[in-house]
């Protein structure tokens, strides 16, 4: 079985290449945009890491929740932070986010597992 994390990396990367080849000018300035907005600035980086990822919970996108994951973890930041932060996301987003919460914790469990 193919580890999800290997998985999940090398398709967003492909993808992204080819999304970025084409030159196109709006979604270049967007993932700049991305990418600058999640810099170290007034809000620290795991402030920031944690917003993505809340908010990716509640606009249930599960790619984006796995990328804030990953970040998250390489970060250092805990499970206990990471599930806070979930569960605020589930009482602002309701119950339709708990299958989304379940990938979150089966992604995360696979981080843990690859240390």
């Amino acid at each position: 079985m193919a580890n999800p994390i290997d998985e999940f990396n090398a398709y967003r990367s492909r993808m992204n290449e080819k999304l970025l080849a084409d030159n196109n000018k709006v979604i270049r300035r967007i993932f700049n945009l991305d990418t600058n907005a999640f810099a170290e600035g007034q809000l620290p980086k795991k402030t920031k890491e944690l917003l993505g990822l809340g908010n990716s919970l509640v606009l249930r996108c599960d790619d984006c929740v796995r990328y804030h994951l990953e970040t998250c973890h390489s970060l250092g930041i805990s499970k206990e932070e990471v599930v806070e932060a979930l569960s605020i996301s589930l009482l602002i987003g309701g119950t339709i986010v708990i299958p989304h919460l379940r990938r979150a914790y089966e992604y995360w469990e696979a981080l843990e597992a690859r240390e």
